[in-house]
C-alpha cells in the first residue's frame, strides 16, 4: 500500500493529490507497535511445556522447568502476557484515553471468560462421556474432582458463572482475567506517577503474602469452592506482580537491565544453589551424592514453605523467574538476533523451521492454551489404553506438538479474516 506523505513529491511516496483520494478512518493509521520476536519465542516454549504438564501420567513431565527449580511455564506465561498486554492495551490507553482502553481490557475479559467457560463445559462433557459410554477402571470425572458439580449441579453452575467455584486445572485463566481487570487501575496511577503503579503492585502482592511484614499466615485470597476453604491455585492478587512487572518492561516503565557477566554469574548462581530447596527431583540427586548435604537442606524445606509458595506467587519464585528471564534474554540477543540462524546449513535450516512454528505458538497463546488444555486431557486418555512406553509416550507428545502448532495457524487463519475482499 503506498504511503501519502504531506511534503508532494518525496522519495518513495505517492504523489497524487491527497484530495483526490478516500481517507482512512483514524483509527486505521494508527502505527502499531512492532511484536518482540522475543516475546512471541518464549510464550510459544511456554505452551509446548504447558501441554506436556498437563497429559495425566506423562513421563515428560519429569523434565520439564518445574522439575528443576522455583519456577516453570506458568511464569513465562504470565509474564509474556504481560509484556504482550503492554503492547496490544498500553497504546490504547495512551492513543484513546482511559475510559477507551479500559474498554477494550474489559472486551478482552469478556473473551478470556467465555474461552474458560468453554474450556470447562467441554472438558466437563468429555469426562462425562468416557465414564457414561466406556467402561474402564478409573473415573475420569473423579480424576479431575468433577463430582461436586456433576452431584449437585445447581450450585455449581451459579458458582462456575461468577468464579466462586473453580476447581483445580481450571484456574489459570480466571486468574488471568483477574488480573487483566487491574490494568485500568494501574494505568489510572500511572498518571499520579510510575512509583504509584509499583506501589500499588507491590503492595497488592504483599497483602497476598502477609508473611512478608509479619501479617500472619492468612492474605488476600478468593475462594476456589463454597463448601471448603480452599483458594483458587493461582492467587491473582499474588501473581499481578510477575504480570505488571512483564508489562512494566515493555511499556518502558522499567529500563531493560544491562548485559553483565556479573548479572550473568549471580543469576546461574541463584538457579543452580537453590535447585534443591526448589526441586524434590534435584534434592534427591543431592542426597544420592552426599547424605550430609541433604540432612542440612531438609529442614529448610518446611522453613522456606510460605517463600516459593506457587499459590501465592512467594518471593524466592519471584527472583528465581526474574534470574532465569535475564538468562533467556541474554541468551536471545538484542532483538532476538540471536534466535535467528544464519547459513544455508542443514542445521540453520532446520532450526528456521523451528522457530518459525514456535513463533507461530506463541502469537496464538489464548487459542493454543485452551486448545491444548482440552488436548491433554484427550492424549491422556490415549495412553491410558496403551502399555505407556517410552516410544508411545514420545509419539503422543509429538502428536500433541503437532496438533497445537496446528491449532496456531488456524487461529491465525481465522483472524486474518480470508473471507473479506481485499481492496
Amino acid at each position: 500500500m503506498a504511503t501519502i506523505s504531506p511534503f508532494p513529491g518525496a522519495k518513495g511516496t505517492e504523489t497524487t493529490p491527497v484530495a483526490n483520494r478516500p481517507v482512512a478512518p483514524q483509527s486505521d493509521v494508527q502505527p502499531r507497535a512492532p511484536r518482540d520476536p522475543r516475546l512471541d519465542f518464549y510464550r510459544g516454549i511456554a505452551m509446548f511445556i504447558i501441554l506436556c504438564a498437563h497429559i495425566p501420567g506423562n513421563r515428560w513431565t519429569g523434565w520439564i522447568p518445574a522439575r528443576f527449580g522455583f519456577s516453570d511455564a506458568t511464569e513465562i506465561f504470565v509474564f509474556c502476557s504481560g509484556m504482550a498486554s503492554a503492547i496490544a492495551f498500553g497504546g490504547t490507553f495512551g492513543r484513546q484515553g482511559w475510559l477507551m482502553g479500559s474498554a477494550r481490557v474489559l472486551f478482552r475479559c469478556w473473551q478470556v471468560f467465555w474461552a474458560h467457560i468453554g474450556l470447562f463445559v467441554f472438558i466437563a462433557t468429555t469426562m462425562a462421556a468416557l465414564d457414561l459410554y466406556g467402561s474402564f477402571d478409573k473415573s475420569y470425572i473423579a480424576s479431575l474432582n468433577l463430582r461436586p458439580f456433576f452431584e449437585n449441579p445447581v450450585p455449581q453452575l451459579v458458582g462456575l458463572m461468577t468464579l466462586s467455584y473453580v476447581p483445580n486445572y481450571f484456574d489459570i485463566l480466571p486468574m488471568y482475567l483477574v488480573v487483566l481487570a487491574l490494568m485500568p487501575l494501574m494505568m489510572g496511577l500511572e498518571r499520579i506517577g510510575i512509583w504509584a503503579v509499583a506501589s500499588a503492585s507491590v503492595g497488592i502482592w504483599l497483602l497476598a503474602n502477609p508473611y512478608m511484614i509479619g501479617l500472619g499466615p492468612n492474605g488476600l485470597s478468593l475462594s476456589a469452592e463454597p463448601w471448603s476453604s480452599r483458594e483458587w491455585f493461582f492467587n491473582p492478587f499474588g501473581w499481578q506482580l510477575l504480570f505488571f512487572t512483564g508489562f512494566a518492561f515493555m511499556k518502558g516503565w522499567l529500563p531493560a537491565p544491562p548485559v553483565s557477566r556479573v548479572l550473568m554469574v549471580v543469576a546461574a548462581a541463584y538457579l543452580v544453589l537453590l535447585a534443591p530447596f526448589g526441586s524434590w527431583k534435584v534434592f534427591l540427586w543431592v542426597e544420592a551424592w552426599s547424605p550430609d548435604l541433604a540432612d542440612l537442606i531438609r529442614p529448610t524445606w518446611k522453613q522456606t514453605a510460605e517463600w516459593r509458595e506457587k499459590t501465592d506467587f512467594g518471593l524466592l519464585r519471584f527472583g528465581h523467574f526474574l534470574s532465569l528471564a535475564y538468562l533467556g534474554w541474554v541468551i536471545a540477543g538484542e532483538g532476538g538476533r540471536r534466535l535467528i540462524a544464519s547459513g544455508q546449513s542443514t542445521v540453520a535450516r532446520v532450526w528456521a523451521v523451528l522457530l518459525s512454528l514456535i513463533t507461530k505458538v506463541g502469537q496464538q497463546s489464548l487459542a493454543v492454551f485452551v486448545f491444548s488444555m482440552a488436548l491433554a486431557r484427550l492424549l491422556g486418555f490415549a495412553m491410558d489404553l496403551t502399555d505407556r512406553s517410552i516410544l508411545t509416550t514420545a509419539f503422543f507428545n509429538l502428536t500433541g506438538f503437532g496438533l497445537i502448532i496446528g491449532c496456531a495457524y488456524i487461529a491465525a487463519w481465522f483472524k486474518s479474516h480470508p473471507w473479506k475482499t481485499k481492496r
